[in-house]
């Protein structure tokens, strides 16, 4: 299993990622929310949330910790295509070092057009997942031109429509194209489900940790915040998705362990992400 750089003395929250996560719709607050705070609990030194002036209140709610930047809107509550302006200064390498896009994101022609505008340009590295994806499902000559390192953390729907089925039954097939399409277009994709698959085209790796519990509404927004906190903290791509969805499945199985599978949210999962972290830094081969 990956390692995180050990934290010096004198380190500073610089030293652990500037991590701006781009989403959140009127209707869909909370999944920016979630992606935030598990990134905070995930070790990343900054947070900040692009989120449409709307849903901005709500979204600063969450967690005093965040720095938010409200994005312009439309009448749907989506972010317009107009952000893009301001989205150009916070996304500069100084401001950001890591960027999210998805989580609460919703669809609109405006928000495709911005999502393949963030894939194509940003040079840092950046975590698409949820509606970002299936942005990019709807221009997929977009996928082969991206301007820096990529996760694609897309569930079996929205891999499905990455590679242009309506539907892909089997696991095995669904793995198969998984991996030929991180080759194809040089990007980490983590094929979400019961042991989940990180793949880089050329390694790949399923995950051992996770239960049915997990299988609730917000719970891949906790899996990008965390992922996202992974790469502002110096990890390759392919190490911190691989370390990302363990610790992610560790922390909701010392949750279902409390308080049952049933009953367990997405926001456990954060809340057990303390535990989680300090049982792989001190766990032979891990942190």
């Amino acid at each position: 299993m990956p390692r995180l750089p050990r934290r010096t003395v004198d380190a500073n929250k610089g030293a652990f990622g500037r991590v701006l996560l781009i989403g959140g719709s009127r209707g869909m607050a909370g999944a920016a929310g979630l992606a935030g705070l598990a990134t905070l609990r995930s070790g990343a030194g900054l947070v900040r949330l692009a989120v449409a002036d709307c849903c901005l209140d709500t979204v600063a709610g969450f967690e005093p910790s965040f720095m938010t930047a409200p994005l312009p809107n439309d009448d749907a509550g989506r972010i317009a295509g107009s952000a893009r302006w301001q989205l150009a200064e916070l996304t500069k390498s100084a401001s950001a070092t890591v960027v999210a896009c998805g989580p609460g994101l919703s669809r609109s022609p405006d928000l495709d057009a911005l999502v393949a505008w963030l894939y194509t340009t940003l040079a840092q590295p950046a975590v698409f997942d949820a509606d970002a994806l299936n942005a990019l499902a709807a221009q997929p000559d977009v996928l082969r031109h991206a301007a820096g390192p990529r996760i694609l953390t897309p569930h079996p729907g929205e891999f499905a429509r990455l590679v242009g089925a309506s539907r892909i039954d089997s696991r095995e097939i669904q793995e198969r194209e998984a991996v030929e399409l991180a080759a194809k277009i040089g990007a980490v994709i983590v094929l979400k489900g019961h042991r989940t698959l990180v793949t880089d085209g050329q390694r790949s790796a399923h995950n051992t940790t996770g239960n049915p519990g997990m299988a609730t509404g917000g719970s891949g927004d906790v899996l990008t915040g965390i992922t996202a906190a992974l790469l502002g903290q110096g990890l390759p791509p392919f190490d911190a998705a691989r370390l990302a969805v363990y610790v992610h499945g560790l922390a909701g199985d010392l949750a279902a362990a409390e308080l049952g599978q049933v009953s367990l949210i997405a926001s456990d999962l954060i809340g057990f992400l303390p535990a989680a972290f300090q049982k792989v830094t001190t766990s032979p081969g891990t942190c």
